[in-house]
């Protein structure tokens, strides 16, 4: 029995990939399941939320757009993506892959094949851009005047 509490783990995963990445894994699948939408990619807006200093009052930060796509393997799963952008071909293959990692005979494979891999990968995306960004800070200071007399 797959544990369900880890499936928005690999759902972020699969969202947050790149489509380079999931196009080869699904090309490398020896058996490519048949699958028909519940409901085809379709682009929309969400609208997101910030708040000041991380915990003050919410506020309306502005529209991102979102693409979704829900699908069913003839098997019977049920997968689901929402990836941010206008990126329909994304959607399904991340829709595709959540409902693959639902199937008890390749969970295991998929998630030390694909999820941790593509972990690994959004890790190493995110300390490079980190790194970057530092390398751009600016320090600002103030130096002590010594009294006019």
């Amino acid at each position: 029995m797959i544990d369900p509490s880890i499936r928005p783990t690999w759902m972020a995963v699969l969202a947050k990939a790149q489509i380079q990445d999931l196009e080869e894994a699904w090309a490398s699948l020896r058996d490519q399941p048949e699958y028909e939408f519940l409901r085809p990619p379709e682009i929309g807006l969400f609208m997101i939320q910030a708040r000041v200093g991380g915990n003050g009052g919410p506020f309306h930060l502005g529209e991102v757009t979102v693409t979704r796509c829900t699908l069913r393997l003839k098997k019977g799963q049920q997968g689901t993506a929402y990836v941010m952008g206008h990126n329909p071909r994304h959607a399904e293959l991340a829709a595709l892959f959540d409902a693959l990692l639902q199937d008890p005979a390749r969970h295991h494979f998929l998630m030390e094949g694909l999820i941790e891999p593509l972990k690994r990968k959004n890790q190493m995306r995110r300390a490079e851009l980190a790194e970057r960004a530092a390398r751009t800070k600016v320090e600002f200071f103030t130096l002590a005047r010594g009294e006019d007399s």
